[in-house]
């Protein structure tokens, strides 16, 4: 709006409140000291948004490669790493209690991989001085998501349509290791002792616990269906999985590889992601359609508040002093900044087309 010190023209008190509820929360942004920044991967647009957690401002828009999804830093800071996928987008057919309906003898992606772009598969690698792809390495077909090994030397990925887990070593950018898993296996996480990682299948809801030493699988659960994560207590052998379908989340025995609880959470939720806080007392959950992310306390599992955030949030993370949460919205193209401290979203940062995960870089 064009403004003028010549004019008398009164301004809406509803314009003026408006400004100020999107200033207020940019401005207690910059006075936390906050000196990270988000990468977000933008599933649509083949890009990641680089934002300063400082000013909740882009810093660059970095072309990756088709249809960016799991994204991490290494251990040092220095690189980003971003899963890359020829298979196009496709819409699941779901059942009346959301779970993925499978024609017999084929996969729910079946259609996609007869069209997919296998060239377009990889692991980009973003060098963060730069903001440049510099790399992709190679690590087999359609990889979603992936974590880091403990020692940073090593990835663990999930390779969605061959039902897969690969294992590559970043020194060499070879595939050391292929482990048959189950149908869509999806969600990865390293277990917090470096001594197992865990993949988890969208399709059946199975759950596999995968030996770093050996490479073989020894465990194997099942939770309810569409599991899409997995985050892990520090101080104790418990780790959480969501159940999409079912709206619940998992509470893990990860020394005996076995569900000891299934929490319903609020009417509506479709988690997604999940996050332990920085000081191992709450869990949080990005609910997908439901537009919310709940908060639990980690011991007793109870489901303490429900925050409302952007458009089916999927992606999240929280800032390394525990302060923010930060959660990627598909739809809306954007990113939902939360205040920890009040449970209140307090801004939304415009990403790119259909923003899937966020890495935070820096301290």
């Amino acid at each position: 709006m064009k403004t003028s010190t010549k004019t008398s023209r009164a301004v809406p008190v509803a314009a003026i409140l408006s400004a100020l509820s999107l200033a207020i929360p940019v401005l207690a942004q910059a006075q936390t000291g906050e000196s990270f920044q988000l990468y977000v991967s933008n599933e649509r647009s083949a890009d990641v948004t680089v934002i300063n957690a400082a000013d909740l401002q882009p810093a660059a828009t970095i072309a990756v490669g088709k249809r960016p999804r799991g994204i991490h830093a290494s251990a040092d800071g220095k690189l980003v790493y971003v899963a890359l996928s020829g298979t196009p987008i496709a819409v699941p057919k779901i059942d009346a209690q959301g779970n993925p309906v499978f024609q017999r003898g084929k996969d729910d992606d079946d259609d996609e991989a007869s069209h997919a772009d296998k060239v377009a598969d990889g692991i980009g690698v973003i060098d963060v001085a730069q903001h440049k792809l510099i790399n992709k390495l190679l690590v087999g077909s359609d990889p979603e998501e992936f974590a880091l090994s403990k020692s940073g030397a090593e990835l663990y990925i999930s390779n969605e349509d061959v039902k897969t887990a690969s294992v590559i070593n970043l020194s060499s950018g070879k595939v050391e290791h292929i482990i048959p898993i189950a149908q869509e296996p999806e969600g990865v996480a390293t277990s917090p002792d470096g001594k197992t990682f865990y993949v988890t299948c969208e399709a059946g809801g199975e759950v596999f616990v995968v030996e770093t030493s050996s490479f073989k699988v020894v465990g194997h659960f099942s939770v309810p269906p569409r599991p899409r994560s997995m985050a892990f207590l520090l101080d104790s052998a418990i780790g959480f999985i969501p159940s999409e379908s079912t709206g619940q989340i998992n509470v893990i025995d990860t020394a005996n590889y076995k569900v000891l609880k299934t929490v319903t959470l609020p009417e509506g939720s479709r988690p997604m992601s999940v996050k332990v806080s920085t000081d191992g007392k709450k869990i949080y959950v990005s609910n997908g359609r439901a537009g919310t992310v709940s908060v639990l306390d980690s011991h007793s599992y109870e489901v303490l508040d429900s925050i409302k955030v952007g458009t089916r949030p999927w992606g999240l993370v929280i800032s390394p002093d525990g302060k923010y949460l930060y959660t990627a919205n598909g739809p809306s193209n954007d990113i939902s900044v939360v205040d920890l401290r009040t449970d209140k979203e307090t801004a939304r940062i415009k990403a790119g087309e259909s923003p899937w995960g966020i890495a935070i870089v820096g301290h």
